[in-house]
């Protein structure tokens, strides 16, 4: 049975998402108690293991109760297992570990916080990005540098285009207006801003080969021209959107 996927709205703008298959169910950070026990007991679904990306609290501060009322086991970096709820399973960057029968591989994903990762499901394509590579953008780099980041995304970037990129929040209209501010020439980007303005559904999780196309942040050698970075390397061309981004 391929794995199904379900996309939470959570809090204000955050994304929680279950992973469901023959081998049980699985949550994806954990914003908010309510919509995602309310959603277990619509589908008669268990939950059987929560995976986190990184320690804020828009992304955890659910897991105490989850836990309490599903037994749930709980999977994150050991690299901030010190700030995390208690883990059952420490992993770090570079591993794989199996998960509903399907290989996943831990990425470092730092730059929005030191810790952070994600978790790539290889065999149903998706990549769960939380704060590091959006929709539409990036994560604020809250603890590490520039540099951290694009290596990050470089990371992230490299996964073959099919993969749905699953990512934390709900950025899309602040996103979308300073891509369009960058990138106004790009018709892939105003079609999907079209497309996501039209619609009531969330905006993630969207393929890569679309936020290769739309997001400026991946789209650094496409803009550099217009930054007047001509002989500036990538990693120097994505901080100074980074900067332009903060100050938009």
């Amino acid at each position: 049975m391929p794995l199904e996927l379900i996309t939470l709205r959570c809090l204000q703008d955050n994304y929680a998402y279950l992973l469901h298959g023959d081998g049980g169910t699985v949550l994806v950070d954990a914003p908010e108690a309510l919509p995602i026990l309310t959603e277990l007991e619509a589908r008669g679904l268990s939950l059987d293991m929560i995976l986190l990306t990184h320690h804020h609290d828009d992304h955890i501060q659910a897991v105490g109760e989850l836990v309490a009322r599903t037994g749930a086991r709980v999977i994150g970096a050991a690299r901030d297992a010190h700030r995390l709820p208690p883990l059952d399973q420490q992993v770090e960057p570079g591993e794989t570990i199996e998960i509903l029968g399907e290989s996943v591989s831990v990425i470092d994903a730092a730059g929005h916080t030191i810790g952070h990762v994600a978790f790539h499901f290889t065999q149903s394509a998706f990549a769960f990005t939380a704060d590091s590579l959006m929709a539409l953008g990036c994560g604020r780099l809250f603890e590490g540098s520039p540099e951290m980041m694009w290596q990050s995304l470089s990371r992230l970037n490299a996964l073959p285009g099919d993969t749905l990129i699953c990512s934390g929040h709900d950025y899309c209209a602040a996103n979308g207006a300073f891509a369009l501010a960058v990138d106004p020439d790009n018709a892939d980007l105003k079609a999907r801003i079209k497309a996501v303005t039209a619609s009531s559904q969330p905006c993630a999780p969207a393929s890569l080969a679309l936020e290769r196309a739309t997001n400026p942040f991946l789209r650094v050698e496409a803009l550099r021209p217009a930054l007047g970075m001509h002989d500036a390397r990538d990693a120097e061309v994505f901080a100074r959107l980074r900067r332009m981004k903060d100050n938009f």
